[in-house]
């Protein structure tokens, strides 16, 4: 199980040699690929081998790919996570709506709830209180939209009500990239476990190749947020913090483990449930923010 992530953000040449990775710059760097998490290829100028991609995506290897502005433009999932796939899909195709409008509902309580909890810490008391009232208000499936409306009164108190989570800016660059962190790390758990990315509980959009990892991720996003409203203007390592949120230590049922382990712990007990109907939804207890690398 791998634990480290490596960024490579200059140009070098990657390879696989007796089941490690290679760097290769004016001098070599070695990291053996079960020791790795994930790779992020920052770098347009780096170029590596088929016979390493292949490696690192028997190993589970998330490898992530960054265009020319060094935002995350792509990743690389592989075909199969688990040797009985096609019937993983069956069961995703046969999942009961009333059991996805149920988990959805679990899922948009955990993400307000989450907001209401930061908004506070930050000082908004009043708005806070909105959105705790909005959870009073929730509906199976949210049919009131209290998703929506609690996004706005979040966003209005963090961005300020002249701004947008569409405008070109600092901060929402690093929450854009965070989310694509977060959106990487749940798709590799949804198809290792089996399941199709596309097909979500509530999200559907035929564009959209990862309806599932959308879906799931919601109540993290607020994580990105606490590290990303934190980071100062042009912080030239706000990449490596917002990176490192898959490193911060988490509480669940009493263990404690990194987020990014929490991630996969989380994601089977949705599925379980959306499966069997049974269970309850294994969301950490208790997120550490950490304030450096």
């Amino acid at each position: 199980m791998g634990f480290r992530t490596i960024v490579v953000k200059t140009g070098a040449k990657l390879e696989c040699r007796l089941n490690s990775l290679i760097i290769r710059r004016e001098s070599e760097i070695k990291v053996f690929i079960r020791e790795i998490n994930t790779l992020i290829i920052e770098s347009t100028a780096v170029s590596l081998t088929s016979a390493l991609l292949c490696e690192l995506v028997k190993n589970n290897v998330k490898i992530i790919f960054c265009d020319e502005n060094h935002n995350p433009h792509s990743e690389i999932l592989p075909y199969y996570g688990v040797h009985n796939t096609s019937k993983r899909y069956k069961e995703q195709f046969l999942w009961n709506p009333e059991i996805k409008s149920l988990v959805w509902t679990k899922i948009i309580y955990l993400k307000i709830l989450e907001q209401s909890l930061y908004l506070r810490e930050r000082g908004f008391i009043e708005q806070a209180a909105m959105l705790d009232g909005y959870l009073l208000e929730l509906r199976d499936g949210d049919s009131t939209n209290r998703e929506g409306h609690a996004a706005k009164v979040y966003f209005n108190c963090l961005l300020g009500k002249d701004c947008s989570r569409n405008d070109e800016n600092f901060i929402n660059g690093c929450l854009n990239y965070g989310y694509s962190i977060l959106l990487s790390a749940f798709n590799r758990e949804i198809v290792a476990n089996g399941y199709l990315t596309q097909i979500g509980i509530w999200h559907d959009n035929e564009f959209n190749e990862f309806n599932l990892a959308c879906d799931l991720m919601e109540p993290f996003r607020v994580i990105v947020d606490r590290v990303a409203f934190d980071i100062k203007e042009n912080d030239a390592n706000f990449k490596k913090k917002l990176v490192n949120i898959l490193n911060f230590k988490t509480e669940t049922e009493g263990k404690t483990t990194t987020l990014d382990l929490a991630l996969r712990t989380y994601v089977r007990s949705i599925i379980k449930i959306l499966n069997t109907g049974e269970g309850e939804i294994l969301y950490p207890d208790k997120i550490y923010i950490e304030d450096e690398l």
